[in-house]
């Protein structure tokens, strides 16, 4: 199974699965453990590693990405599991455009097309209405 990489993750000219994310602060922010810099896999590492596991890969807009950087959220290889697993499950139902909650942190998502469209973490949800939505899932 070959992994789609967005070009949003990868540094400017480099090319490949080992390429990190774009900015210090992306790195940050698309990171889980707490670690020093040279031992966290990069956001484009977790996604190839659940590819790699018989999910088919999820695809994250520009604008996604950029919530998900702006907003601090967090996505480690568990998660991205969990958020891929809820968007199997829907998909199943027939479901196109849904809402995937994932331990507070909710992803809007374009079923079809395996598309995380936004994300909104636990802090911001309070301030938000989800509009065009035709299911959600708690993963």
């Amino acid at each position: 199974m070959s992994v789609e990489l967005n070009p949003a993750l990868l540094q400017t000219g480099a090319t490949g699965a080992g390429a990190g994310p774009t900015s210090p602060a992306a790195a940050r922010a698309l990171t889980s453990d707490g670690g020093p810099a040279s031992s966290r896999s990069s956001f484009a590492d977790v996604l190839k590693d659940a590819s790699a596991a018989g999910a088919q890969p999820l695809h994250f807009s520009k604008h996604a990405l950029e919530r998900i950087q702006r907003r601090g959220i967090s996505l480690d290889s568990v998660t991205l599991g969990r958020l891929q697993e809820g968007v199997g499950r829907i998909k199943t139902k027939g479901a196109t455009d849904s809402l995937v909650l994932v331990d507070g942190t909710a992803f809007v998502v374009s079923v079809p097309n395996r598309t995380v469209i936004t994300a909104v973490g636990a802090e911001h949800m309070r301030e938000h209405v989800f509009t065009n939505i035709d299911s959600a899932a708690i993963a």
